[in-house]
């Protein structure tokens, strides 16, 4: 539906509606009346459809016998069917609403066609519930408190489980406050409510004023409707519903024709399934709703009875409403007795029964004839009473009409409920698709009913497809195992069930197609596209897609998920296990009824990639590993925000990202002040749930700045940093050492040893060594630097004097000591700090060599030259370049493709790569006579590159590193500023060199004059004597052509030179005033606005940095080449495996692994705690919990009036004996057979006045 405002939309979509409706015509038909048969009442003027004569093709006659008359009209007999002429979009004039649906229909046309028009093409959503409000038509009033159960009550109710209204859609009676209390619903509700009343007409197409403007056998795109006197009530269409359903049966100007139709179309929609697709656990619950009602109603009720189609009745809204509620509560008490037949075991309704019934249809129903005919029906009706729930609205009021509906529904399910199903599970199933948690804790989970596995699995999945959060958590805390509920059969149900159309959804087919489409397998792609296009989901997607989709939003930070599962772990090759896949799938797949291994982290998975807030959040609270959890649901879900296309969407998983995020560092920092140690373990433990990846790698990858910057992050870094040395070792004493290397013997360095691990509280012999809580124990919390950078001999035994305590290993089986001399001398050699500082010096002597082989020894080419300092520097780059093929194809696990994709991604390797290629470039060509020249400019350009290469290095550093990144943000802004400089600088200096020199063909000139002379002007350098011909220029200068083209300088030109004086003024003032002030603004805004963040993403850095010189040998260029030398031996030799290759990461298994996981959740769950104390004290919550309770003490109220309706019962009761019992003793009285021993009694006052 559409804004009428929008005529260019309007036009567009018009033309595709009338296109995608053409087919209506030629299977929806209407009804004309076919057959004239003669009213009576009309002095034969009229048909009894309501036509008049003229109309008619024919009139049906009798004999002379009257053999043949026709005296009753059928629509069936009387009318034929032809083409629809009216259907399409309707427009209501003078109206701002949205276009409604219209279509004009036969009675007997089929309601699933109409169902799928309604909802495949109109585009209705599929309803949780239909209400069809019956009665309440005509001039009849409705009364004040029905029109407060309407609107408060049923539209209230119906857009909180998002429902169909069905009434007449008329401007009168019941249907008219219908569709003003949806108006204003949908004014009052949210733009982005999931769940909206959709009002939908169904009435008589001859009862319809000014129909005939819906007239158009082509389809109305859209139809103006004209309306007339719209404040009193007629049979004018109601502009605030969205559709109309215009049943035809013949007739004109009559009521009751679109009955049949409106009955079918009931009982339909009740055997349809709620939720997406059809996924929900029930039916669509369908509700009739009877309001007043004449006796023509009586009908239609106990046809829909016999159907089993549940009634709610208002009682005290008058007509046959208030007769059936009389029945069926003040008759209930009537005996029943059996039939005389012996073979009739069926119980028929007394003579009493029948007799107070009949008299009820005369009280009710004076005028009605055919008396006889309306008691059976009441007596029908009375034998399906348990279908029906009658609802004192004028007592109870509108404000918990929606549990009234939902008891309704319920008592009429448990009539059809099987014996071996509890009769509460339809009741729950209807909670689940209205989304009402509020009834299901109050009435289904208050501790009264023991709920079994099954009650509750269907309801689980509902809850779980249509995003049903707190079900889930109410379904969990009340008895549903999530272990044997989650196979991963039903996971892969769960993934089927994604909604087409989202991001998710497309990146599961576009692996399904990968799968399809490979030589393994035999399906066609195109097929299964077209099969899952034409079935809405598909049906075929299996694990493999899903690990497929993580594996592009996780990239290389863990394993492949699901492969265990599916056999291929062992397999590294795509290829491979593509075909092993294939192959399985095409099996039994046996998998399926395994359970999952980690469902909560499943779940949360599935979660996180529909980009649902609450439930992703909800598991990751019971999921295990909540920080390594939290930050891998911030990578998906940034990597997701990348790829998507609608800007609400990718806003929302920013958000949800952001929020992850915070969870993982606010649980972090919850940790690390609960356990310095334990955090430090946690950061580097390898999960076996998330692939075998690290809190740090996953927070790498997600790019969690915010998580990094916490305290305790820097902490363990700075712990990394400076491996076995103390923190606060001066850098002039660790210089010092570096260029004397026997003062690490002395005390000039202090350094941990084992004796201050157990002078601080370090472990004692035995202990697992996760208690431990010390600033200075990361050595022994996790390892030693020196250990596990070069304990490759060591490697096969996997324990060192300092692992062995996190493995529980007693200290008489470790490996013994090293001498005092060996251990002191790795300590401080194989401390990344040492390896930092000893680049850091080495790369200064590396830039002056190369300076002064520029500067002063750069010698021309073969045989006089290279001179010796230049070879040296040729073999110092020569180490460079064999520690960069060492980083990136001889470090980590990845594949190579990995490798050199995570190179290439890095700024300060493509600087390094572009610092080599220069260099090449300048050693090739000075090997030239003819190139010399060139190669010594190429090597001055790789001399700034190697100098910038400093910026890098300097990182690390607490005050330079934030300033760097404020810098590295300035650059932009700077790329901006060169822009509008650029385009003001050209608009220049070509006018002010064409004003200047009329002509001048030397291009080196041109160039200078029009771009470099102007850019400096921008600092004062102005050539004023050049520009202002009133100044003397002693510049020889020409006006002869001929000298010019030979390259001499041309004179000036005289008559122009005030509009050059002119442009030189604005040039000044925009460029010196306006762009650089721009510049400055710009870069203040920047300053301002990164340098609060600049400490966080320093932080982020600082992490790269110190896994970059962590994995470096202890060496520097050029003598790193001893260090290549030594690892080529031992990896390739002696085929001696690194430990390196997994740098910060520990594995734990068995009790310490448990030990670790617990402590890790007890810190969660009081995070969670604190946090929830610190929600429930805000003012928000404190008003929520006063309304709770006020809407409790306003229930008891309301539940209050039926003890008050029961005492008036039993005053009515007592009055009747009473009175009767005056009259016993008045006739005994009078009589003179018995004489009484003494007087009757006299009444006494029951409250006794206070003066007594």
């Amino acid at each position: 539906m559409r804004d009428t405002g929008d005529a260019a939309e309007s036009g567009h979509t018009g033309s595709k509606s009338e296109k995608d409706q053409s087919w209506i015509p030629k299977i929806i038909k209407k009804r004309i009346c076919s057959t004239f048969v003669e009213d009576s009442f009309s002095n034969g003027a009229l048909c009894q459809c309501g036509g008049t004569r003229d109309t008619h093709a024919s009139v049906a006659l009798g004999d002379f016998f009257s053999t043949a008359i026709v005296n009753h009209w059928d629509s069936a007999q009387h009318s034929s069917e032809c083409p629809t002429d009216a259907f399409g979009e309707l427009q209501f004039a003078g109206s701002s609403k949205r276009h409604s649906y219209f279509l004009r229909l036969s009675w007997d046309t089929p309601p699933s066609m109409v169902y799928t028009l309604m909802t495949a093409h109109w585009d209705l959503p599929a309803p949780n519930l239909v209400v069809s409000v019956v009665g309440g038509e005509g001039k009849t009033k409705v009364k004040t408190w029905v029109r407060e159960v309407l609107r408060q009550g049923l539209v209230k109710a119906s857009q909180s489980t998002g429902a169909w209204i069905l009434t007449a859609g008329l401007r009168e009676g019941v249907g008219r406050c219908v569709g003003e209390a949806v108006r204003d619903h949908a004014t009052a509700a949210s733009s982005v409510s999931l769940n909206k009343v959709v009002a939908l007409g169904v009435a008589p197409w001859g009862l319809v004023h000014n129909r005939q403007q819906l007239v158009n056998p082509q389809g109305s795109f859209p139809a103006k409707y004209h309306v007339q006197n719209i404040s009193r009530d007629s049979c004018y269409l109601d502009n605030n519903y969205q559709a109309f359903l215009l049943v035809d049966d013949g007739s004109v100007g009559r009521r009751g024709g679109e009955t049949s139709f409106r009955a079918k179309m009931e009982d339909y929609i009740s055997h349809q399934r709620t939720g997406i697709w059809g996924s929900g656990s029930i039916d669509i619950p369908v509700l009739c709703m009877l309001v007043s009602g004449g006796a023509s109603l009586l009908e239609r009720v106990d046809l829909s009875l016999k159907n089993s189609m549940p009634w709610l009745v208002l009682a005290g809204s008058g007509g046959m409403a208030d007769f059936l509620s009389d029945i069926l509560v003040n008759q209930s008490s009537a005996p029943v007795a059996q039939s005389s037949g012996e073979g009739d075991a069926e119980a028929t309704p007394s003579m009493d029964l029948k007799d107070r019934v009949a008299e009820r249809v005369r009280k009710y129903f004076p005028s009605e004839v055919e008396t006889d005919k309306l008691v059976e029906r009441a007596l029908s009706i009375y034998n399906n009473k348990d279908l029906i729930t009658i609802y004192h609205g004028e007592q109870e009021g509108p404000n918990e009409f929606d549990t009234v509906l939902l008891k309704a529904l319920v008592r009429a399910t448990k009539q059809r409920v099987s014996v071996e199903h509890s009769p509460y599970t339809e009741e729950l199933k209807l909670a689940v698709t209205w989304n009402r948690v509020d009834i299901a804790k109050s009435e289904l989970f208050n501790g009264d009913i023991q709920w079994r596995y099954e009650d509750l699995e269907d309801s689980m999945t509902d809850a779980l497809i249509n995003d049903k959060p707190q079900f889930v958590r109410l379904f969990t805390e009340n008895g549903l195992n999530i272990v044997d509920y989650l196979t991963y059969g039903r996971l892969e149900s769960l993934y089927r069930s994604v909604a087409d159309g989202t991001l998710l959804y497309h990146l599961l087919q576009r692996r399904l197609v990968e799968r399809l489409s490979s030589p393994h397998s035999q399906d066609s792609p195109h097929k299964v596209a077209a099969e899952s296009i034409q079935s809405g989901p598909a049906t075929a997607q299996s694990l493999f897609e899903v690990s497929g989709v993580l594996e592009l939003l996780l990239g290389d930070v863990c394993q492949p998920f699901y492969f265990d599962v599916l056999g291929l772990q062992q397999i590294t090759s795509k290829r491979r296990a593509m075909k092993r896949a294939c192959k399985l799938l095409r099996g039994d797949c046996l998998y399926r009824e395994k359970r999952c291994l980690y469902p909560w982290a499943s779940l949360f998975i599935w979660a996180v990639l529909q980009n649902r807030s609450e439930m992703a959040t909800f598991f990751w609270e019971m999921a295990g590993e909540p920080v390594l959890s939290a930050l891998s649901g911030c990578k998906m879900l940034r990597v997701l925000s990348k790829l998507e296309s609608e800007t609400e969407t990718k806003l929302s998983m920013k958000e949800l990202a952001q929020k992850f995020e915070n969870l993982a560092h606010d649980v972090f920092s919850s940790c690390y002040r609960s356990n310095e140690s334990r955090s430090f373990t946690l950061l580097i433990r390898k999960s076996p749930v998330w692939g075998g990846t690290t809190c740090l790698q996953m927070g790498m990858g997600a790019d969690a700045r915010l998580f990094f910057s916490n305290d305790g992050v820097q902490s363990l870094l700075s712990q990394i940093w400076w491996g076995d040395m103390k923190r606060n070792t001066k850098v002039w004493k660790h210089i010092l050492t570096f260029f004397c290397p026997i003062l690490c013997y002395t005390k000039l360095i202090s350094f941990r040893d084992q004796d201050d691990y157990q002078e601080d509280g370090g472990p004692k012999p035995g202990d697992d060594g996760l208690g431990r809580d010390s600033d200075s124990l990361y050595g022994t919390t996790v390892f030693s630097f020196s250990d596990i950078k070069h304990i490759e001999a060591d490697a096969q035994g996997l324990h060192t004097p300092r692992t062995a305590t996190i493995r529980g290993i007693p200290r008489k089986l470790r490996p013994p000591e090293r001498p005092f001399i060996v251990s002191r001398w790795r300590q401080f050699w194989f401390a990344p700090v040492t390896s930092f500082l000893g680049n850091v010096i080495m790369y200064f002597l590396f830039l002056l060599l190369f300076a002064y082989v520029l500067l002063v020894d750069f010698k021309p080419p073969p045989p006089v030259g290279p001179a010796i300092t230049e070879l040296v520097l040729y073999f110092w780059v020569f180490t460079i370049v064999c520690e960069e093929i060492r980083e990136t194809f001889f470090l980590g696990t990845m594949t190579l493709r990995q490798r050199v994709r995570v190179y290439i991604q890095d700024v300060w390797n493509k600087c390094d790569l572009i610092a080599i290629i220069l260099f090449v470039i300048g050693l090739v060509f000075r090997m030239f006579e003819s190139t010399f020249e060139l190669s010594r400019d190429a090597l001055c350009l790789d001399y700034m590159v190697f100098t910038l290469r400093l910026i890098h290095i300097f990182a690390i550093h607490k005050q330079l590193g934030p300033k760097i990144i404020i810098v590295g943000k300035m650059m932009k802004d700077v790329f901006f500023f060169l822009f509008f400089l650029m385009v003001w600088l050209m608009a220049y200096g070509v006018a002010n060199q064409a004003l200047i020199y009329s002509y001048d063909p030397n291009l080196d000139r041109i160039f200078r004059r029009v771009f470099y002379r102007p850019y400096l002007h921008i600092f004062g350098q102005i050539p004023v004597e050049e520009m202002d011909v009133g100044k003397d220029w002693d510049m020889p200068c020409t006006t002869n052509v001929t000298l010019i083209d030979q390259g001499a300088e041309p004179c000036r030109t005289m008559y122009t030179n005030w509009l050059v004086v002119i442009l030189l003024v604005v040039y000044l003032l925009v460029t010196n005033i306006l762009l650089i002030n721009l510049l400055i603004a710009m870069f203040s805004y920047t300053f301002s606005e990164v340098q609060a963040n600049s400490d966080i993403y320093w932080k982020f850095q600082r992490y790269n940095l110190i896994v970059q010189y962590h994995s470096r040998p202890s060496l520097a260029p050029p003598f790193i080449i001893l260090s290549h030398i030594n690892l080529f031996i031992k990896r390739i030799i002696r085929k001696v495996p690194s430990v390196k290759v997994h740098h910060f990461v520990l594995q734990l298994k068995g009790k310490a692994a448990n030990k670790l996981m617990t402590w890790e959740t007890i810190q969660k769950e009081d995070f969670l705690t604190a946090q929830s104390k610190i929600q429930k004290s805000s003012d928000s919550e404190r008003l929520k919990r006063m309304s709770a309770k006020v809407d409790g003490v306003m229930k008891h109220l309301t539940e209050s009036s039926d003890l008050d309706h029961r005492l008036r019962a039993l005053e009515s009761e007592m009055e009747y004996c009473s009175n009767a019992l005056s009259w016993i003793v008045d006739t005994l009285a009078q009589g003179s057979s018995f004489k009484p021993p003494r007087t009757p009694p006299t009444l006494r006052d029951a409250f006794p006045s206070s003066s007594s």
